[in-house]
């Protein structure tokens, strides 16, 4: 019986990484389902697991998940079930945004952040593509920066092309297990890529900016840094829904609102109409931001279509 971490997941082949850097070929036997969470992938990238390795084939077949102390998961596009992990037993998430080419949006980016923070997991901003914004664009970075620093998400700029940003990147992920997230085409593999260039993982051209590639990344998958650590590189994702959870749970994963909360009239306050309440109040004035608000609002009437 062998023991590793899964580094890469195609849905029914998986590669392990165990003993002194020896990778084995395995496949899964039984079910391997988390209790009361139905997944498209009983098994992902980043968990640990037990195998029985066959020396003879070089192969193996996984016979035990391992306890997660925290995944990262979204809404599967497969309707036969509810949720799809991105990757396990993460140390710290890197969230991938740009301006534009192609642009982020707020929501988008506090759908990702809701979810890191319901499994604590801590998260960062990139602002990748730097070189290319205008004065637009930089004022739109920076009231991006603006907003999330003040909430306590840290936010870091960065330029591929101009090799601006990569080893502050480097320091805040050395010796961890990151993910790298992010919509389609924002430069995930080509950030990889200059982190690690040994791995010269295949990007393809986006619009007529031919120096910066998006990433054509079908499955994920964990790659070591020569700078210690590792970064998973997730395919990338057009649409992000939130996990299922109580319409009442949702305000607790963003921390601005979740402070002010402590103020409303009621314990129970939702935030949408109640009289007394804090965190409208706190949107009138300012101190919690209009979008983010409006974030939370969107996600609190997905679910509401839940209970009805």
């Amino acid at each position: 019986m062998e023991q590793g971490i899964v580094i890469k997941s195609t849905g029914s082949h998986y590669r392990v990484l165990h003993g002194d850097g020896k990778i084995t070929d395995c496949v899964i036997r039984g079910k391997f389902r988390k209790k009361n969470l139905r997944t498209t992938n009983p098994i992902a990238v980043g968990d640990n697991v037990k195998f029985d390795y066959e020396p003879d084939s070089n192969t193996g077949i996984i016979t035990e998940l391992l306890d997660r102390r925290n995944y990262i998961l979204r809404k599967a596009t497969n309707l036969s079930k509810e949720f799809q992990i991105i990757a396990a037993n993460v140390d710290h998430l890197f969230l991938m945004i740009t301006i534009i080419l192609p642009e982020t949006l707020v929501e988008f980016i506090d759908r990702f952040l809701m979810t890191a923070e319901a499994y604590r997991v801590p998260a960062t901003i990139i602002i990748n593509k730097t070189d290319l914004y205008g004065e637009a664009e930089t004022k739109r970075m920076e009231y991006l920066e603006s907003l999330y620093t003040r909430i306590g998400y840290e936010c870091l700029r960065l330029s591929i092309i101009k090799n601006q940003g990569l080893e502050i990147l480097k320091t805040r992920m050395k010796g961890k297990i990151n993910l790298l997230a992010g919509n389609s085409g924002v430069g995930k593999t080509t950030l990889i890529n200059a982190l690690n260039p040994a791995l010269n993982l295949k990007t393809e051209a986006i619009s007529d900016y031919h120096k910066q590639g998006k990433h054509v990344t079908t499955f994920p998958e964990m790659h070591p840094m020569p700078f210690g650590g590792f970064v998973i590189d997730s395919p990338g994702i057009r649409g992000f829904g939130v996990i299922d959870m109580e319409k009442n749970e949702i305000y607790h994963f963003f921390p601005e609102i979740f402070r002010t909360s402590k103020e409303c009239r009621f314990y129970n306050c939702l935030h949408f109409d109640e009289p007394g309440c804090a965190v409208r109040d706190a949107v009138e004035t300012g101190a919690i931001d209009p979008l983010r608000y409006r974030s939370y609002l969107n996600i609190l009437n997905d679910n509401n279509r839940k209970y009805r």
